[in-house]
């Protein structure tokens, strides 16, 4: 099911991004038509993802809204959520739980005003109520900075440069090869495809990197509002019991940036959250 939904997404945004660039008339043999087409799909596939993000996220990872609180332990999450929310002052997001044995929540949603809290069911059963607190603190506290959004922004900036550079580049080669080659054909349809997929995929881990240090910044200042919010005790604790407990992996790629323990990499420049370590570390020294 999580593939055949990131499938789909992605041939929406392709056609989308198609029928746009037909309605405009883009012609990519120009510079400023190939501009144009790289940041139709780089914004258009950023903002598109945006839009459907808190009803991929439900689907994705199996979440349940929680509208009539079954038992007291979700009618606090709910309650918890709704104060600080209000303190934040955003409209009350929607409070789900999902099934996983990991320590883990994220927030996301198109807007501030229609956002999504979900937590894990290990989280909400394995952790005080001061270091849950800590974590909703956290996403609220996403919500309220309007980090999806600035995400999707980043993206789509980056998004854009992978698709103009890797053609421009990809060209150039192309000319280079054709003034080079005594029939004057360059590389042939094939042989450039292959040439701007490399440079997409060398251009796409650059692009990678600068999108996660400006999601480890936000994880820093997430942490800094949770503290105002819950109390800078609470939003340790919480740090502190994440670093002990189950490793992270049930949330696939798409979705791991989004959750208070991101995956941990051979790298720190390809990681979206910094070590608990330096967030902890950060949060002692504030």
């Amino acid at each position: 099911m999580r593939i055949f939904l990131l499938i789909a997404t992605n041939m929406a945004i392709l056609l989308v991004a198609s029928i746009v660039m037909s309605l405009l008339g883009v012609n990519t043999s120009t510079m400023g038509g190939l501009l144009v087409f790289a940041a139709i799909f780089g914004f258009g596939g950023a903002f598109l993802s945006l839009a459907i993000s808190k009803w991929m996220a439900k689907k994705t990872m199996g979440c349940e809204v929680i509208t009539t609180p079954r038992d007291n332990t979700e009618r606090w999450l709910v309650e918890t959520v709704a104060r600080q929310a209000e303190q934040a002052g955003i409209k009350m997001p929607e409070v789900a739980i999902y099934q996983s044995e990991e320590l883990n929540a994220f927030a996301t949603g198109p807007s501030k005003d229609k956002a999504l809290v979900a937590v894990s069911s290990g989280l909400l059963y394995g952790m005080s109520q001061d270091e849950i607190e800590g974590v909703l603190a956290h996403e609220v506290s996403h919500v309220a900075n309007g980090d999806m959004v600035t995400l999707t922004l980043i993206q789509g900036v980056v998004n854009t440069f992978v698709i103009f550079a890797a053609r421009v580049v990809a060209g150039i080669i192309n000319n280079f090869v054709s003034s080079n080659d005594e029939e004057g054909e360059g590389l042939g349809m094939f042989a450039y495809m292959g040439v701007v997929f490399v440079l997409d995929m060398l251009f796409g881990i650059l692009a990678s990197m600068i999108v996660a240090y400006f999601s480890r910044i936000r994880e820093f200042k997430a942490d800094e509002g949770a503290a105002k919010l819950a109390g800078k005790d609470k939003m340790i604790a919480a740090l502190e019991r994440l670093r002990q407990g189950p490793a992270t992996g049930a949330m696939p790629a798409q979705m791991s940036a989004l959750g208070i323990n991101g995956k941990k990499s051979m790298s720190e420049l390809m990681m979206s959250h910094p070590p608990l370590e330096k967030r902890i570390a950060a949060l002692r020294a504030s």
